[in-house]
């Protein structure tokens, strides 16, 4: 910090191995007698990686130059207390104790706090500070709640305006960005404000932020929502993440990207890995922190932006040759889909019974391979789709019109593959029907529809059949196999198509000058031509992928013959390679059907409960959507998830009743209460910060901690609670008391 020319007191380093006959004398000739003086340790094992020792080692302040000598001896003699021993037990350390001591003169405290240039739990890139009134011990115990201010690129994100003013605050937040920056890591600053400049303390990197997974299902609720069996999970997700990474390869060259990192089921619901997709961002030379943008957090005016850096440069001739092919993709788009739906024929009219078992296997391989090839398509198509259409809405919206109002037209040939004409034309053929035929069409379904009509109706499903409530999800049955919900669907069909109200193309047009009517119509004729492409390529990938369907349900119909499953759509909950396992008679230590019972009820059980968008960390617990007790939140000091039964602790005297991972709910703890945390699953502290007792000792113990929590000792002792120590939240789950 010094030389960085930071503002920080005097200093005196007084070794280990120093003396106390000379101690005495240095002292008396270096320190001013008229002076308080803070005498601090600087020991070889604090702020280390792992551990940080925070106060475990006396810290005296306000110490009068005639006991500076004592006082230097008394954190000396720290090391060997029993609060040490038991601490260093418990981390399981062996190694040598060594402590220098550091005596500078006491800054008057008006305000004492702590910044972080990252946030120390999530990783956010955002500056955190926490501040008290007076001396900055106050910020480790005395039940203390600090004052909080979070500033993300350039806007405050809590801000209480009190203890200080903004000046003061905003001197930092630039402070602690600029010594981040220069430090070269996130860094945690130590501060005290003298009621006109701000002295820095202490400076050490905040370590673990690596270890922060980071995921979202912002982007994959919308092409995977809802829950997903894991049959699907593991054929699906695999194969279309690998269309990603040879998507990501043709624009990158050889990586180290995989397709299972892309993605992970949480509660049977899908997720991107954020980190990966950051691995791939910094690849292509933009800023990690742009994420958090994909994330939907809050921003401000210095927001991440795009600046080409020397990797974009190398990548620069890979990408221009990737936009070159992308551009002439069209011309390639009906080829590609006549492939498909031939390399999907034989696989859809082959006789599955007449299979031998390693042959459908085999199949299914060929079919994986398949639908990598597919998928690529339904990727690509879909964005320069969504591209060409973006870039004709802005030039549209310049002129001033209202791109939804545009009938940009040149899609004629969609009814193609787009069933709705095709359920109006079934809809109005059943309406015009005697009136007293459709209750019983309604009744009976198929069975009850005129000849004419269940011919037509038959064609359909030659046609749509394979379209279901979810393209992407095998396990749903598809409209052929539930004719009569067709049926019913048709008859409440409302017409889709010819909208009223919509200027047509050349009224549109006529609002734009000559010169810029023919780049306009090039950004028409492709937005026409890509949302053709798109909803082809959608169409035959939906057809080609429903195929899995039939193969599965052939193997699970055998492994009921079998005796292996009850039906043969309990195969959907079976993950893929005990599927081939179950087929070929290689034996678990669980049994198919057991798995399938075991999934059937998780799955059931975890169909209402609260989803959050971002997930931090491995390992998340849901929770029910409507706890009994209710949520609380405070401030998460401590990562993990941890469900377990409450302990109310208020004092020492509760200790005992403390079982190996219980969830302490405590006012507050200091430095007396270490031995407490070794037994304790979760800490939920009505009081503190950061740099609480509290928050530090659960950081080292690895347990989660969510401090500030309003009514914590209030909860009933003996509940089941749930803590997340990423979101800052307590669900009290269950609360029956318990003994």
């Amino acid at each position: 910090m010094i030389a960085r020319h930071m503002l920080v007191p005097a200093t005196w380093v007084i070794r280990a191995d120093e003396p106390e006959s000379s101690l005495r004398t240095e002292i008396d000739r270096e320190l001013d007698a008229t002076m308080q003086y803070a005498v601090r340790s600087s020991a070889n094992v604090e702020d280390g990686a792992a551990a940080s020792y925070a106060g475990q080692f006396v810290t005296e302040l306000d110490v009068a130059v005639g006991d500076v000598s004592g006082a230097v001896q008394r954190v000396r003699s720290s090391v060997a207390s029993e609060r040490v021993a038991a601490y260093r037990s418990h981390l399981g350390s062996e190694d040598g104790i060594v402590v220098n001591v550091m005596v500078q003169p006491m800054v008057p405290p008006v305000v004492s706090g702590v910044a972080f240039s990252r946030n120390p739990i999530t990783g956010l890139n955002e500056v955190v500070i926490e501040a008290v009134a007076g001396r900055g011990d106050r910020l480790v115990g005395e039940g203390i709640t600090p004052r909080r201010w979070i500033h993300r690129w350039g806007s405050w994100i809590e801000n209480p305006n009190d203890l200080l003013g903004e000046g003061v605050v905003s001197a930092i937040v630039a402070q602690t960005t600029e010594t981040a920056a220069e430090y070269g890591a996130p860094v945690d600053l130590e501060w005290v404000w003298d009621g006109h400049r701000v002295w820095w303390v202490q400076l050490r990197p905040i370590t673990g932020l690596d270890e922060v997974a980071v995921y979202s299902n912002r982007i994959s609720r919308e092409v995977m929502p809802g829950i997903i069996k894991p049959l699907v999970w593991s054929v699906n997700v695999p194969m279309v993440n690998q269309a990603w990474v040879d998507l990501f390869t043709e624009a990158l060259g050889p990586n180290d990207i995989r397709p299972e990192n892309l993605a992970k089921a949480f509660a049977y619901r899908s997720y991107f890995n954020m980190g990966a997709i950051g691995d791939i961002f910094e690849l292509l030379g933009m800023p990690r922190d742009s994420l958090e943008l994909l994330l939907g957090l809050p921003a401000g005016s210095d927001q991440p932006s795009f600046k080409p850096t020397p990797a974009t440069m190398r990548l620069l001739p890979r990408l221009l040759r990737l936009v070159a092919r992308k551009a002439r993709y069209g011309r390639l788009v009906p080829g590609e889909i006549r492939i498909l739906r031939g390399l999907y024929r034989g696989f859809e009219e082959a006789d599955l019974t007449a299979r031998s078992d390693s042959a459908l296997l085999s199949d299914v391989a060929a079919l994986r391979e398949i639908g990598v090839r597919a998928a690529s398509a339904n990727i690509v198509t879909p964005l320069l789709a969504n591209t060409y259409h973006a870039l004709l809405r802005r030039r549209l919206a310049k002129a001033e019109l209202d791109p939804e109002s545009v009938d940009i037209g040149g899609t004629g040939t969609l009814a193609d593959v787009n069933p709705n004409v095709h359920l109006d034309h079934l809809g109005a053929a059943l309406a015009a029907l005697e009136p007293e035929e459709v209750p019983a069409i309604r009744a009976q379904g198929v069975g009850a529809l005129p000849p004419a009509l269940r011919e037509e109706f038959d064609q359909f499903l030659v046609r749509f059949g394979h379209l279901s409530a979810s393209g992407n999800d095998f396990s749903v049955a598809p409209w052929r196999e539930t004719p009569d919900a067709v049926v019913a669907m048709a008859l409440d069909h409302a017409a889709t198509h010819g909208a009223a109200g919509r200027l047509t193309w050349d009224e549109a047009e006529a609002r734009f000058g000559k010169v810029a009517r023919p780049l306009l119509r090039s950004l028409r004729r492709r937005t026409a031509e890509f949302i053709e492409h798109r909803e082809n390529v959608s169409s035959a990938y939906t057809h080609g992928y429903g195929i899995f369907r039939r193969y599965f349900l052939e193997i699970g119909r055998r492994l009921v013959e079998r005796g292996t499953l009850a039906a043969p759509d309990d195969v959907m909950y079976l993950y893929f390679d005990e599927v081939r396992d179950a087929l070929l008679g290689r034996h678990s230590a669980t049994t198919p059907e057991a798995l399938v019972a075991d999934r059937r009820a998780e799955i059931e059980s975890l169909g209402e409960i609260a989803m959050p968008e971002i997930i931090y960390g491995e390992d998340f617990m849901p929770v029910p959507l409507s706890p009994a007790g209710g949520l609380l939140k405070g401030i998460p000091t401590s990562r993990g998830h941890h469900r377990g039964t409450l302990r109310v602790v208020a004092d020492i005297s509760d200790f005992a009743k403390v079982n190996p991972g219980d969830v302490i709910a405590i006012p507050y703890s200091d430095v007396g209460w270490t031995p407490l945390f070794a037994r304790a699953g979760a800490v939920v502290a009505e009081a503190g910060g950061m740099l609480s007792h509290s928050s530090i000792v659960a950081r080292e113990f690895r347990v989660p901690c969510v401090v500030s929590v309003s009514g914590a000792t209030r909860l009933p002792d003996g509940a089941t609670v749930t803590v997340d120590g990423y979101a800052g939240t307590v669900v009290v789950e269950d609360a029956a008391a318990g003994g």
